[in-house]
Formats: C-alpha cells, sequence, structure tokens
C-alpha cells in the first residue's frame, strides 16, 4: 500500500492533463466552404453587413423547400407593391420587424456592448440586411400554403414606436393568401422586459373547407468559420421533458433532430446570449432542429387541423431574445433558467453563483465579490485541509519508520503491509486523512470553475488596475504568474512522502499550472491565487503548531 500523496499526485495529474489539454489543444471546428465575405453576419456584427443578390437563393421551411412566391390575396395594391420596417424601442432592446413575412430582422440589447471598451457598439442578436435571414418565419403545409416572404399590412402608420417606462404595445400584421385564408400575427410588448408575445391567428375565408398545419421557424445564421469559445456550447438546444437536449450544429450535416410535443421550448445559443420559443398549450406537436447551408432552423409545427369556412384557430408562442441571465431567466418562467447548463455539478454551481451575486450587491466589484467568495469557501472547508496538512504532516514524521519496514519486509508484501496498518495504529495515523479531504473540494472547484467560466455575471465586469474584464485572459499574464509562485510557495510548505520521483513531479507542478492558467479567465486566475494565499496561511499554522 502507497502513501496517500500517491493518489494526490495522480489526482493533481489528473487535473491537470485534463484542463491542459482542454485549453492548449481546443477542438477546431469542422472545415467548411468559405461563405461569401460579404454575407450577413449574426449576433455580436456590429455593423450591417451587405448579401449580395446573387447568395440570395431561395429560403428552406424546416427544410422543405417553398419558393418564396407572393400571395397578395385581398391585400391593398399599395401594400403589395412596398416592404414596411417598424421598429420597436424599449429600455432593454430595440427591435426591427419587416411587413415581408412579418418577421424580425434586427434585434439590438441596449444592455450590452460587444466588447469592454466604453465606445463599443451594442450587442445585435439578429443583424441582417438580407430577408434571407430573417427569424420568426410563419409558413403553411397543404390548405395553409403561406409563402415565407407574403405580404402583410401593419395596424401602425408609424415606423417608430417608442415605449414608455412600464408601458406596453402591440403591433399586428395582416396577410391574406390566394387560397383565402387570413393570417394576423400580433406581437405584445412590456417595457423592461426581454420577452416578447407573438399571437398567430389563421381564419378561413374561403367558401369551402382548409386543412393543413402552420409551422413557426427560428432561424440564425451560422458561419463555421467565425471564431468561438471553443469550452462553452453554441448551437441549437431544445428542452424535452426534464432534459436539455443540445445538438453540435456540425451533426446537423447529417441528421435532424425532431422532437414531439414535450418539448417544452426551443432555442439557438451562444455562450451569453440566447433566442428561444416557447410554444403555448397546442402550438407545437412537433420541433425540429435543421441546417440549411448558412442557416439554423427551430421549427415549431402544430397539429394538422382542418378549418371550416368563417372559423379560427389562434396559436400563442412565447418569446425571449436576451442574455443567459440566471435570476432574470427564472423571473421570466417557462423553466427558462434551464437554458444555462453548468453540467454534472450544477447542484453546487447555482448555489455558488447565487452568492458571487449576493456579495457583489453589496461590493459592487465581482473581483471583491469571487475574493469574498473565495474566503467564505476557505473558512468552510478550513477544518477538513486542516485535517488534511495535520496527517500529511503526521506521516511526514513516519517517514523514516516506514522506510525501515519496507527494507525488512520487502520481500514479504503481506507482512509489509500488516505491520505498517500497526504502525499507523500506534501513532493514531489515517493513511487516507490527507486525502479525502482534499477530494471533497474537488467538485466545488469543477462547480466554480464553470460559474466563472460562463457565467455573463462576468462579461466584460471590471476588477482593477489592468483587469478591466473578468471573463477574460490576463492580457499581461500578472496573475497566472503570481499564482504559479504562489503555488510553489503552497508546494514548498507541503509535507512530502520522501519519494525523489514524487519530489521532482510536485516542483514541475507550479510551472505546468502557470501556463496552463495564461489563458483562463482572469476571474477564475484571481480564485485559484487567493486560495493558494489563504493555504499558505493555513500551512504555516500548522508548522508553527507543530
Amino acid at each position: 500500500m502507497n502513501e496517500n500523496k500517491n493518489v494526490i499526485v495522480a489526482l493533481v495529474l489528473m487535473l491537470a492533463v485534463w484542463v491542459g489539454f482542454t485549453f492548449l489543444f481546443p477542438p477546431k471546428p469542422s472545415p467548411e466552404a468559405t461563405q461569401d465575405a460579404n454575407m450577413a453576419k449574426e449576433v455580436s456584427s456590429a455593423e450591417p453587413v451587405q448579401v449580395p443578390e446573387q447568395v440570395q437563393t431561395p429560403a428552406l421551411s424546416a427544410g422543405t423547400a417553398e419558393a418564396e412566391t407572393p400571395a397578395t390575396g385581398n391585400l391593398p395594391a399599395a401594400t403589395v407593391a412596398s416592404i414596411r420596417n417598424i421598429t420597436v424601442e424599449t429600455a432593454r432592446y430595440t427591435a426591427v420587424f419587416s411587413s415581408s413575412g412579418a418577421r424580425l430582422i434586427s434585434f439590438t440589447l441596449n444592455d450590452y456592448r460587444k466588447t469592454a471598451a466604453d465606445d463599443a457598439p451594442p450587442v445585435q442578436l439578429i443583424n441582417t440586411d438580407s430577408l434571407r435571414y430573417a427569424t420568426l418565419q410563419t409558413t403553411g403545409t397543404e390548405g395553409f400554403t403561406l409563402a415565407i416572404d407574403a405580404p402583410y399590412e401593419v395596424d401602425s402608420s408609424n415606423d417608430l414606436i417608442k415605449l414608455q417606462p412600464g408601458e406596453g404595445h402591440t403591433l399586428q400584421f395582416r396577410s391574406v393568401t390566394s387560397s383565402g385564408l387570413e393570417v394576423v400575427k400580433t406581437y405584445a410588448f412590456k417595457d423592461g422586459h426581454y420577452s416578447i408575445d407573438l399571437q398567430t391567428t389563421v381564419r378561413n375565408l374561403a367558401a369551402g373547407p382548409l386543412t393543413g398545419a402552420l409551422e413557426l421557424a427560428l432561424i440564425k445564421y451560422w458561419d463555421d468559420d467565425e471564431e468561438r469559445d471553443a469550452y462553452s456550447f453554441a448551437g441549437p438546444a431544445t428542452l424535452v421533458g426534464d432534459d436539455l437536449e443540445k445538438v453540435k450544429v456540425k451533426k446537423l450535416k447529417k441528421e435532424s433532430p425532431t422532437y414531439g410535443s414535450d418539448a417544452a421550448w426551443t432555442s439557438i445559443q451562444s455562450k451569453y446570449f440566447i433566442d428561444v420559443v416557447v410554444p403555448q398549450e397546442n402550438a407545437a406537436e412537433q420541433t425540429r432542429v435543421s441546417r440549411d447551408s448558412d442557416r439554423l432552423f427551430n421549427t415549431l409545427k402544430t397539429a394538422f387541423f382542418t378549418l371550416q369556412p368563417g372559423s379560427a384557430k389562434q396559436f400563442d408562442y412565447f418569446l425571449f431574445f436576451g442574455p443567459k441571465d440566471l435570476e432574470l431567466l427564472k423571473a421570466e418562467g417557462h423553466q427558462l433558467d434551464k437554458t444555462i447548463d453548468f453540467g454534472f455539478f450544477e447542484v453546487l454551481a447555482k448555489p455558488l453563483l447565487y452568492f458571487l451575486t449576493f456579495f457583489y450587491g453589496y461590493l459592487k466589484n465581482y473581483g471583491l465579490a469571487i475574493i469574498s467568495l473565495t474566503i467564505i469557501i476557505k473558512i468552510l472547508f478550513w477544518p477538513l485541509t486542516h485535517k488534511s496538512y495535520a496527517s500529511m504532516k503526521s506521516m511526514q514524521k513516519l517517514q523514516p519508520e516506514m522506510q525501515k519496514l519496507r527494507e525488512r519486509f520487502k520481500s514479504d508484501k503481506e507482512r509489509l503491509n500488516k505491520e505498517l496498518m500497526g504502525l499507523y495504529k500506534t501513532h493514531r495515523v489515517n493513511p487516507m486523512g490527507g486525502c479525502l479531504p482534499m477530494l471533497v473540494q474537488i467538485p466545488v472547484f469543477f462547480a466554480l470553475y464553470k460559474v466563472l467560466l460562463d457565467s455573463i455575471a462576468l462579461r466584460h465586469a471590471p476588477f482593477a488596475f489592468w483587469l478591466t474584464d473578468l471573463s477574460a485572459k490576463d492580457p499581461y499574464y500578472i496573475t497566472p504568474v503570481l499564482m504559479g509562485l504562489s503555488m510553489f510557495v503552497q508546494q514548498k510548505l507541503t509535507p512530502t512522502a520522501g519519494d525523489p520521483m514524487q519530489a521532482k513531479i510536485m516542483t514541475f507542478l507550479p510551472v505546468i499550472f502557470t501556463f496552463m492558467f495564461l489563458n483562463f479567465p482572469s476571474g477564475l486566475v484571481i480564485y485559484w491565487l487567493v486560495n493558494n494565499l489563504l493555504t499558505i496561511v493555513q500551512q504555516y499554522y500548522i508548522h508553527r503548531k507543530n
């Protein structure tokens, strides 16, 4: 039986290799045919990008080809001839809708910037000059066939609608197909919210019955060559029952996942932001995730139904375009907080995020909040770590006697183990006492790692001096170097097992971790640095006591 030091070294090395390999060798995106450089860009594009006419091919409805031929119905000629863009301004966002298909063509977040610079442009979740990439696309099948770019008349004569604080407003679009189907899309806005209510009503104006199904598609421009965070999920995600079904975009080239009526909502996510459609009641019998060239589709399809002449049917949807802020998403309801997935250690991650936010509420600085949370965690684990280091110190004192026993019974392992256990019992030393308390802390580390890596709270959050963004790496690598030095001091104070090979490994660990932490978010490096400093204080106290 080897000492607990072997276990500790193995665990630390596994952690170092796993995290180091992930950060030093991130997965590369699969090669794609490069899209035209002038093609419209989605989220985070500061300026609208023009799309050449020759690449504006007919769009697909959830993967099913439908020609974009206008269906004028009974609309006035003036409405058919022109396309209007209506802008809705609230405190949270600025949205632009087109009368062509009653689709959303732009959505800008007023409270979030593209970079940490003071003059940085706001984040645009949707940003396109081409209707090919417009989202909230409504189409139909069979008797409900509706062109993607069907012209809609608008109930507002104003092209700018600005909501006052606490005010609500509705925007209604109406179109009639050549078959006599009236389609009315009503968007309801409320100032102070990122959510929008969408009500789609279809009415049969024809002389005979109409049968078919309606589809609502969430659409997103996707560029495989765009630089994304390799350690956070980006792409389609659907809540099916209690499970969040994430789909890697590269897999959509081979398959298009389909979910049943148990899909609570479907979304397209980036690291910090999300577009979500929540079907209400019977608004979606089927949800399908697919890809068409440079577009992602999350398509919600109703069940087939029949409208008798003069009858109507209504379908309601809850829409959300905004940040992945846990408290905000909880307040919106519809289980939207499940869009934030901290993985296996979520049960620990969410409370840690809560306390981090709690400290920020008083300190108004996330750097100080991280330090405060680190101190609290260290206090909670102080008895365990104290026991761990005390046990390791006791084991170190027994090394001379243990070495004598190994030499004496080197050919009889059974007797050696028996003698070692007797030695432990005599001196009241638990050989695993130094290891188990440290193992208990590993889940907390991984949970906090996920919180600091993915939490939008740290996005562009400044700390002090040169650290202007806690979600980004230290631009001058000062904190990783300090962290490495603190780890070196900590390693020197840690009792060793007397094994020369283990001593060499432990000597190199600070160097390995320093290089590994160079590209870590500075918020995570601050946590590790402060934790090391507190551990050094604790180890010094144990040495003085013994």
